[in-house]
């Protein structure tokens, strides 16, 4: 759907979070007259009416009557497409598109990568443009990654990097790549199931002239395999990490060792970018020198430092269960106390209990709404290692910091979303930062925008 098809019919917008506000930013540079209306929180509503004067604005969430009011709906991507409310506006002819949508349909020549992925997309997506800048590309960085296209509407790049979540996988194309890092369990509160997870996030292969994945994951080789054009990254034939070293086959590439962000799994997110790459057509061996100066992203595995005599590292990114256990392979030796737990998905906490059963950390400290039952999996699981239960981040840290011998480590790492205590994980991330001695100034992402 362009923006211009919106002129002459009755559009709402449905949230006022940063890819709302950059939807009624681009409708309207467009259409400057067309009526517009906003639902959003009530604690919003001064907010919107500042930003855009013109809007009519409600202080709650649309029913089915509401929104079948409307011809379009540009929705936020955190509002699940299958509620029945817009289940049922949808049967009485109303659209529903985004922001992300608007902006495939502004752009159908842009030269788009897609990246999605339950774990490792953020990273793989920053890295692809940080490679593609090394040899001299404009690229954009953009996305879920924290810049909505549509903020970019109207400027030009050589290669779009782009990370797209489940809840935008739908809603994406026409792309001359989509690349999958992995396939969990995740997001079962917005798609209503695990099969529906999974679908939803392998559309992105329907709209893409190439198909980039894991080659390490069964279950994904076997949902991908009709891909006509379906690639792999992490298999021995290409590039993949083996003996130390990031591998185009047998060639050995780059030292694990002088990657700019810690762990195993980050160096097959790197091998990801240089195959997306090299599938573009750009030199990826050129390109690999340039992995060493990569900086962690915020919130993702990322060091904060050392205070009060242990090393802090915020992975508030992590959201599922394998994501804490990447995290705590990549401290092979460390003294480490991890903090889990936050809004409960309902998703199973077995892979943890089964990696700490045979590594134990520390300790482990069970924090959250979902506190409670990854405490008694643990317990049931009868882990070797201290396990605490806390009612929130502030009580964990203290926690963690008594618990922890000097020269140790503090992880975040809490292998669930943060929105039982904060708005999103960048503000749980600031959070821990905070309580742990360290200011929350350096949370910014860089490389987003155009370069």
């Amino acid at each position: 759907m362009h923006i211009d098809e919106l002129a002459g019919h009755r559009v709402a917008v449905w949230g006022f979070g940063r890819e709302g506000r950059a939807a009624i930013a681009a409708i309207r540079a467009r259409l400057p007259q067309l009526t517009l209306t906003l639902y959003c929180s009530e604690s919003e509503v001064e907010a919107a009416r500042a930003f855009d004067p013109a809007l009519t604005v409600y202080g709650h969430e649309p029913d089915a009557v509401a929104l079948s009011a409307y011809d379009v709906v540009v929705k936020s991507p955190g509002i699940s497409i299958y509620k029945p409310a817009i289940t049922t506006a949808q049967a009485q002819g109303t659209v529903f598109t985004s922001g992300t949508a608007l902006w495939f349909g502004e752009n159908p020549a842009a030269r788009v990568v897609a990246v999605t992925g339950t774990k490792g997309k953020s990273t793989t997506t920053a890295l692809m443009a940080h490679l593609a800048r090394s040899l001299g590309a404009r690229t954009a960085l953009a996305g879920n990654i924290g810049l909505p296209l549509l903020e970019l509407q109207g400027q030009s790049a050589e290669l779009w990097a782009v990370e797209l979540s489940s809840f935008q996988t739908g809603e994406a194309g026409p792309l001359e790549l989509a690349v999958v890092t992995s396939l969990y369990e995740e997001h079962l509160d917005w798609h209503g199931s695990r099969e529906r997870y999974v679908a939803d996030k392998l559309r992105l292969g329907d709209v893409a002239r190439t198909l980039l994945v894991n080659g390490q994951q069964a279950n994904l080789m076997a949902l991908t395999a009709g891909h006509p054009q379906r690639r792999l990254f992490g298999d021995a034939a290409g590039w993949h990490v083996a003996g130390g070293f990031i591998r185009r086959a047998d060639r050995e590439v780059f030292p694990v060792a002088q990657l700019g962000v810690p762990g195993l799994h980050n160096a097959l997110n790197a091998s990801a970018a240089l195959a997306a790459l090299e599938l573009l057509g750009y030199d990826a061996l050129a390109a690999a020198p340039a992995l060493a100066s990569f900086r962690p992203l915020p919130h993702r595995l990322q060091p904060l430092g050392r205070h009060d005599g242990l090393d802090w590292i915020n992975d508030s990114i992590a959201t599922t269960p394998p994501a804490v256990v990447a995290a705590l392979e990549s401290l092979p030796g460390r003294d480490v106390s991890v903090l889990v737990g936050g809004y409960d998905r309902g998703v199973d906490w077995a892979p943890f209990v089964d990696y700490v059963q045979a590594h134990p950390p520390r300790v482990i400290v069970c924090m959250g709404a979902n506190g409670p039952r990854i405490e008694a999996a643990l317990r049931a699981g009868a882990v070797a290692c201290p396990v605490l239960r806390v009612a929130d981040l502030s009580t964990a840290v203290d926690e963690a910091r008594v618990s922890t011998p000097a020269g140790g480590v503090v992880l975040m790492s809490p292998g669930a979303p943060s929105f039982d205590q904060f708005k999103d994980y960048a503000e749980r991330g600031r959070r821990f930062a905070t309580l742990a001695g360290f200011t929350a100034d350096a949370t910014g992402i860089d490389g987003l925008g155009i370069r």
